[in-house]
């Protein structure tokens, strides 16, 4: 599949989309109906990934729409509640602010195709990275220190049957040994400048703890383009400090919708790397 050439028009999608949407949801996003020569998406994938919206309570709403020749499905929703919820922890990184479920497929996609077959979404808010890491068969785990959160995972693996192991815990404080990890990509949730650094210096440590794992595991690090929010540290969408002070190597880099860039015309940055 044409990794580049589908987050390409996926960010078009949702660029028009934005443009012409006149919704007053808090949220929306987009997923393609069926699979096309844009969107080549295995036909049980694609009804996977409408399964998670249709059988998640954050959206309230769904309706038909072409956009840019391509027919798509809109899901309309409501997240105060959980961002409310999702802010009360003390180690919080960061509110939960979803990326695109369509975003999280392609991510997942990657770490298939880079070859790692364990995936943990840390800050995994309704799982949808660890779902769609299971839809393609990676051994997925959710770590989540928001109960409410995790409740909308638990509910979501029964309704579709589909279990990326959620667990309800402090990702600072959590034993990532207990997982028995051979050759696993981790999704930082947060980014740098909200916290998310300190999260991920945690996890780093952790990794490095672990025996034998340093040299066979990818970190994800989602970024951000934004002057005002990176200050000085605008390489690397903010993390550039953090890597090269943790000797990792950006292997590759994508950029792809989330929920936080949608009236932006930059969409969000994400840097895989590796220990170098």
């Amino acid at each position: 599949m044409d990794i580049k050439g589908l987050s390409d028009d996926l960010c078009l999608l949702k660029k028009e989309f934005a443009k012409n949407y006149h919704g007053t949801s808090h949220i929306q996003e987009i997923i393609p109906e069926i699979s096309s020569e844009k969107f080549p998406l295995p036909k049980n994938d694609l009804k996977l990934l409408h399964n998670f919206a249709e059988k998640n309570p954050i959206y309230h709403n769904s309706y038909k729409e072409t956009i840019l020749e391509v027919s798509c499905i809109v899901y309309e929703g409501d997240i105060n509640e959980y961002w409310l919820n999702s802010i009360k922890h003390g180690s919080s990184c960061q509110p939960f602010y979803p990326t695109w479920i369509m975003s999280a497929y392609v991510m997942t996609i990657i770490a298939k195709e880079l070859g790692y077959s364990e995936l943990i979404d840390i800050g995994s808010g309704d799982g949808r990275i660890a779902y769609c890491g299971k839809v393609l068969n990676l051994h997925s785990h959710g770590i989540e220190i928001d109960a409410g959160l995790v409740d909308i995972q638990n509910k979501i693996t029964d309704l579709t049957q589909i279990n990326f192991n959620p667990n309800c815990a402090d990702a600072l404080e959590y034993d990532y040994s207990t997982l028995q990890l051979k050759n696993p990509i981790f999704f930082i949730g947060g980014l740098p400048q909200m916290g998310g650094d300190i999260l991920a210096t945690s996890i780093i440590e952790k990794i490095n703890l672990i025996d034998n794992l340093r040299q066979d595991t990818c970190v994800v690090f989602a970024g951000s383009y934004s002057k005002h929010q990176l200050s000085e540290n605008q390489s690397h969408g903010g993390w550039s400090s953090l890597i090269k002070k943790h000797n990792l190597k950006e292997i590759m880099n994508i950029s792809l919708p989330t929920i936080w860039t949608f009236d932006q015309d930059i969409d969000t940055p994400y840097f895989y790397t590796r220990f170098d």
